[in-house]
């Protein structure tokens, strides 16, 4: 039987390797990753590299079998056409495994609804490396990130779970970041819409708007 003091080095080791989990920030290249995932009735492994060359959202969720996730998670599901047009692929992600997702995805009206992969995280290494993960819980907030086709994490939000997100903003913001990428120089105002005038940004233009 260990020592107080060796149990309490390793619990300081712990925490110094928490703290030294990067977690990734806008304008950076995402760290590439596998995992399981439950997809089209199939136990899939897959990497975030697969989806280099395309848009990739990762809705992050706390749990399987709860109350405001199958209303985000549906709400997103009958949009996913719209995110695919735009050249987009969903990744949502739990702490649950692929044997929850499938059970989830059986039993729930909304949760049968979902095309695209169901990804397991029950270590909550993805978790980790996007800052969604609630240590004391072993659960994750709810977070939203898009990521560019060269693999540049390019927007994020991160809610208390108590707080349900928007499919149709995450789908405007995707909207104007694949905009500002294939228009460079020109930038999105506040709520900004395909169609919507743009801004150049220029000395000009200080002090005008």
């Amino acid at each position: 039987m260990g020592s107080v003091k060796s149990v309490r080095g390793k619990n300081e080791r712990e925490k110094k390797v928490l703290r030294e989990v990067n977690v990734v920030k806008i304008g950076e290249k995402i760290p590439d990753f596998g995992f399981e995932a439950f997809h089209e009735n199939k136990i899939k492994k897959i990497k975030l590299s697969d989806y280099n060359g395309k848009w990739l959202i990762l809705i992050f969720y706390p749990a399987d079998f709860t109350f405001i996730c199958p209303t985000e998670l549906e709400e997103v599901a009958e949009s996913y056409v719209e995110f695919k047009k735009l050249g987009a692929e969903i990744l949502s992600i739990s702490t649950d495994t692929v044997f929850v997702h499938k059970a989830w995805h059986d039993n729930s009206k909304a949760i049968k609804k979902i095309k695209f992969p169901m990804v397991a995280d029950p270590t909550g290494k993805l978790c980790k490396e996007f800052g969604t993960y609630i240590e004391n819980e072993g659960l994750s907030l709810r977070g939203s990130f898009i990521i560019d086709p060269d693999g540049i994490l390019r927007a994020f939000e991160v809610h208390d779970n108590n707080i349900g997100r928007s499919s149709g903003e995450l789908l405007r913001k995707l909207q104007a970041a694949k905009f500002v990428k294939e228009n460079k120089g020109l930038v999105c105002p506040a709520s900004w819409k395909p169609g919507d005038k743009v801004l150049k940004p220029s000395l000009e233009l200080v002090g005008r708007i």
